[in-house]
């Protein structure tokens, strides 16, 4: 074959010079760009890698400005927290002050002044917004958490920064945690609110050495009777009868009022004891529950010829005594020693026989009025969680249904009843029993039964909830009551009831009667287990006489108790009104006699403050916690950023110095190329002969 110019042109030249020219305008191209590659076709596996370190860039990037956002918060909150603690600082030293004795009440006065613009700046703390959304509304940040009368109106929502795949970091504290929140180490502590002396004596206060017959007088049978309601600490009721002699002291009787609450020889799970002013305290020996209470009343009879009636089973026939000793002393009648007033009037459906003694009965009380508005002031709480009861809740999971039936066996609320009495909104009186039976629960109002239906029909006696026996308020008080015994009816009564009146729960279980077209309502509302007040008694294997504890309530709705003084659960603006009002009723510790019955006094706040202070501090340290792991959280995703970019930039960028040394050498291949094909250009047949 001959060998023509044109075969060495096309081998030299054809070819390679469409190859270098594009490797010559791939490294050119690098250079100009600083990428290594411009298109997926480049280089698969570089375009692969690249875009997945595209993504992580842009997650990290989503997660920087997430937790820089939550991480301001965090200081913010921490900042307010600051001015919060320095508060309460002030406002305890203040409290302290006040307990001094030497104070006059003008001193004490300017005290509660101050403490009462303290309380305001609190609030607006409380109230700190930043960009329009407050920092204690949980999840609802354009809602305002704090009202004017402290209750709070947020929810317990907790804001959480994205931090990373699948995790989330909370970067707010809730007003539901700051303001409501509970401590499971606190143990309550409650405390009778009359103050005792010798003898109803205003000279000489009650000594725990004291005698019954210095006490409650030399009784002519011997015998002095004390009536013991209760709630302990799982939840469990109680009502108890104790007999003291003439002889025993006040210590023994306070002995077995915690025998009552299930203290033994060996442990004591409450302690019991007296103040110098004669209030005795109760305080719960088990860390966590809210539900400990009590009330009690004694008796004594000085009528040396009669059957002694203060020996009763049913405690409404104690009535018919006199609180007043020397009036029952020069009378020789039945004196009666309170030992819980709280102000409350007597249910419509207590048949009084004489003098309707006000701190005589525990729970069958009529709810508060103020207005349209009535109240009850015994927080419902689950026994098993602690937690406040909520429409939805169980009455069998907050009631003792150990006390359901005669037959304790049966843990079970069939056969107990409730008893609903007072004014409707039109002011006519009702008399309604709502009866829990396991065959369905029904209520009995003016000769008629209802089935308290569900959407399964009448609902068994433990399935009942808050919200049924709502529903059952709402259409009584209202004067909305089913036409007929049906499903239909009853549902349609209780929606038409909500157009004249609302019941509910508040935020702390409490059960709320809304008058909607009264601005001061004419109903009235008790409601209270059919076993108050009664104190059948047995006895047990020791000999002792005690009370069946079949007979003990259920539960209790709205209760003469003692007063609270520590709990778990927190009730912030509610605990500092309470502390204030101690100072402006000058009281040093709870005495009914003047003032707010209800009133905690200035000592027993001061133990209030050092609870809240514990528990503001707790908040503070899990804000402290939570801006020490955004920062750090923010720290760390600032490095993998900066490291995910290195490597990005190692994958996708072009290296200058070897792209450059690149194109010098194609650039040299190339000249030797054109080179080369310039001198097979100039051969001709001479050259070959």
């Amino acid at each position: 074959m001959r060998v023509t110019s044109s075969m060495y042109y096309d081998s030299l030249y054809g070819s390679n010079h469409s190859k270098i020219n594009k490797k010559l305008f791939d490294v050119n191209k690098q250079i100009s760009s600083g990428l290594s590659i411009q298109y997926a076709s480049d280089n698969i596996d570089t375009f692969t890698q690249t875009m997945r370190l595209d993504n992580e860039l842009t997650s990290l990037g989503q997660i920087k400005k997430s937790v820089e956002s939550g991480n301001k918060v965090a200081v913010q909150t921490d900042d307010v927290l600051n001015q919060f603690v320095d508060s309460m600082k002030r406002f305890r030293t203040l409290l302290v002050n006040a307990a001094n004795g030497t104070n006059d009440e003008t001193s004490l006065d300017a005290i509660a002044l101050e403490l009462r613009g303290i309380e305001e700046n609190l609030k607006t703390l409380g109230n700190t917004s930043i960009n329009g959304q407050y920092l204690f509304s949980g999840t609802a940040v354009e809602i305002k958490p704090i009202n004017d009368d402290g209750t709070y109106n947020g929810n317990g929502m907790a804001l959480n920064a994205f931090a990373g795949s699948d995790v989330l970091q909370q970067y707010n504290i809730t007003g539901a945690e700051l303001f409501l929140g509970e401590e499971s180490l606190v143990n309550k502590s409650i405390s009778t609110n009359v103050m005792h002396s010798l003898n109803n004596s205003e000279n000489t206060l009650i000594d725990i050495s004291n005698t019954m017959e210095e006490f409650m007088g030399n009784s002519p049978s011997g015998n002095h009777f004390f009536y013991l309601n209760g709630v302990k600490s799982d939840g469990t009721a109680f009502a108890k009868q104790i007999s003291m002699e003439n002889n025993q002291t006040v210590d023994e009787l306070l002995n077995k009022i915690g025998y009552a609450f299930g203290n033994t020889g060996d442990l004591n799970v409450v302690n019991v004891s007296m103040n110098s002013n004669g209030n005795i305290t109760i305080e719960d020996k088990i860390a966590g529950s809210s539900k400990l209470d009590f009330h009690m009343v004694g008796a004594t009879d000085f009528n040396p010829d009669a059957i002694d009636n203060a020996d009763v089973t049913n405690i409404d026939l104690l009535d018919s005594g006199l609180t007043d000793y020397e009036a029952a002393l020069s009378s020789s009648s039945l004196y009666v020693r309170e030992f819980v007033k709280s102000g409350f009037e007597q249910a419509d459906s207590v048949s009084t026989t004489g003098n309707n003694i006000e701190g005589l009965l525990s729970d069958r009380t009529k709810f508060t009025i103020d207005g349209s508005i009535i109240s009850s002031n015994v927080s419902q709480i689950n026994r098993a969680t602690n937690a406040f009861a909520t429409p939805a809740t169980k009455i069998s999971e907050v009631a003792d249904i150990t006390q359901g039936t005669l037959d304790t066996s049966d843990d079970t609320l069939s056969g107990t009843t409730l008893k609903l009495t007072g004014t409707t909104i039109g002011g006519n009186a009702y008399d309604v029993d709502i009866n829990f039976l396991s065959t369905g629960s029904q209520f009995v109002v003016g000769g008629n039964t209802y089935d308290i239906f569900n959407i399964d029909g009448s609902t068994p006696a433990d399935d009942v909830t808050y919200q049924q026996i709502m529903d059952v308020m709402n259409m009584v008080v209202t004067e909305n009551l089913p036409v007929a015994n049906s499903s239909d009816e009853y549902s349609k009564a209780a929606y038409l009831s909500g157009f004249n009146g609302e019941t509910s729960l508040t935020y702390d279980g409490k059960i709320q009667f809304t008058d909607l077209g009264a601005s001061k309502t004419r109903a009235s509302i008790a409601l209270h287990d059919s076993n108050s007040g009664n104190f059948t008694l047995s006895v047990d294997s020791n000999g002792d006489t005690i009370v069946d504890s079949a007979k003990a309530s259920v539960m209790a709705f709205n209760s003469n108790n003692a007063l609270t003084i520590r709990d778990p659960k927190t009730d912030f603006f509610k605990t500092i009104n309470e502390m204030i009002t101690a100072v402006e009723d000058y009281k040093s510790y709870p005495d009914s006699s003047s003032g707010s019955m209800r009133n905690i006094g200035i000592q027993n706040a001061i133990a209030k403050m050092n609870d809240l202070q514990d528990h503001v501090f707790r908040a503070h340290s899990k804000v402290g916690a939570q801006s020490n792991s955004l920062a750090t959280s923010l720290e760390r995703t600032e490095l993998l950023e900066l490291s995910t970019i290195t490597l990005r930039s190692s994958v996708i960028d072009t290296d200058l110095a070897e792209a450059s040394l690149a194109l010098t050498k194609l650039t040299l291949n190339y000249e030797a190329m054109l080179s080369t094909v310039g001198r097979v250009s100039k051969l001709s047949l001479v050259n070959y002969l």
